[in-house]
């Protein structure tokens, strides 16, 4: 297939989905008060943070953490990213909406993120499979909806938990 040809296919299918095309309901998808954004103006822009704490018993990590949005826009949903220094148990029960991502990874949906507004808090209890003297936890945004963050000192986080039982903030 020619150049031009593959051009007018991907163009033609961006329309049929009504990809930036006001009035679509893609194009309307966003939150109450928010300026339209479609693929023609760019990526819209938030913020995201995360805020939590982490601690180590055992062979048990438990970790409690709150997603945020600084805006400028709001975001209908994001996914963040928890990555060990230790593998996980092969069996989890892990918290709605959440997946093994790996050996050593899960992640979570955020669910919305309101301007300057809080997501669903996430609360893991995950199982290693070994008991470990401490286990470094990595603390990211996995996707964010397509949005552009350009701040992310405050999204993507290391923090290195002792089997103490203590919690340690992020």
């Amino acid at each position: 297939m020619r150049r031009g040809a593959v051009r007018s296919v991907v163009v033609a299918g961006l329309l049929a989905l009504g990809a930036g095309v006001p009035g679509s309901a893609q194009a309307s998808a966003q939150a109450p008060g928010q300026a339209p954004v479609s693929a023609w103006d760019g990526p819209a822009e938030a913020d995201v943070a995360y805020h939590g704490q982490v601690a180590l018993s055992g062979a048990r990590l438990r970790i409690w953490l709150v997603p945020e949005n600084d805006g400028p826009a709001a975001l209908p949903n994001a996914t963040v990213r928890v990555r060990l220094s230790a593998e996980l148990a092969d069996r989890q029960e892990l918290a709605e909406g959440c997946a093994r991502a790996g050996l050593r990874e899960v992640v979570c949906e955020t669910g919305p993120l309101p301007l300057h507004g809080r997501g669903r808090h996430v609360g893991l209890l995950l199982e290693l499979r070994d008991r470990v003297p401490e286990v470094a936890v990595r603390v990211d945004t996995w996707w964010n909806g397509g949005a552009t963050d350009r701040n992310h000192t405050n999204n993507e986080h290391v923090v290195l938990a002792l089997d103490t039982g203590d919690a340690y903030a992020f």
